[in-house]
């Protein structure tokens, strides 16, 4: 079951928010230092900022001192974590729990999001780049399919995705 708390399908973010509080009371039982999870998506006829208002509520709701690690999507037209601009809308709303970022570069360029100056348009929507997954695409730029590839046999030229692992200074996976 995948975690999705900007469904508008009560059946889908009820269970998810009970999902990711049982994550994160698993994750603290075995001294894990944080839970990622993706952004989410709204899946009905709703605006993107319904989404955003949704992880409010989650987090408002979750009982744990555990780090939640926000992750950038490669699809989902609705996807509050897609796009840089979005992310940053989805920190404004919830930066304050304390919530960390996870930079996926097959998600960044699967999602259609540009290399040249990544990071810096991260940091200045979030504040901070606490994980970096670093992983190639196996698809094209914008193809919003998340499909990883190993590192140097992929759709992202090496330079880019040197430049993000070199800038983000943050821990790498």
């Amino acid at each position: 079951y995948l975690i999705n708390v900007c469904a508008d399908n009560n059946r889908v973010r009820i269970p998810s928010r009970r999902i990711l509080q049982d994550t994160c009371d698993a994750a603290s039982e075995i001294d894990a230092q944080a839970v990622v999870v993706h952004g989410g998506h709204v899946t009905g006829d709703g605006p993107q900022e319904e989404g955003i208002e949704r992880w409010r509520k989650a987090l408002d709701s979750l009982d744990s001192d555990m780090q939640v690690l926000i992750e950038n999507t490669a699809g989902g037209d609705k996807a509050v974590a897609r796009r840089v601009v979005w992310v940053k809308r989805l920190w404004e709303e919830i930066g304050s729990y304390g919530v960390g970022f996870v930079l996926d570069t097959c998600h960044a360029w699967a999602g259609g999001e540009p290399f040249d100056g990544l990071v810096e348009r991260v940091l200045d929507a979030t504040g901070r780049i606490d994980l970096l997954h670093a992983n190639d695409s196996k698809d094209p730029f914008d193809s919003r399919r998340d499909r990883h590839q190993n590192l140097g046999h992929g759709e992202i030229p090496e330079e880019h995705l040197a430049a993000v692992i070199r800038d983000a200074d943050a821990p790498v996976v």
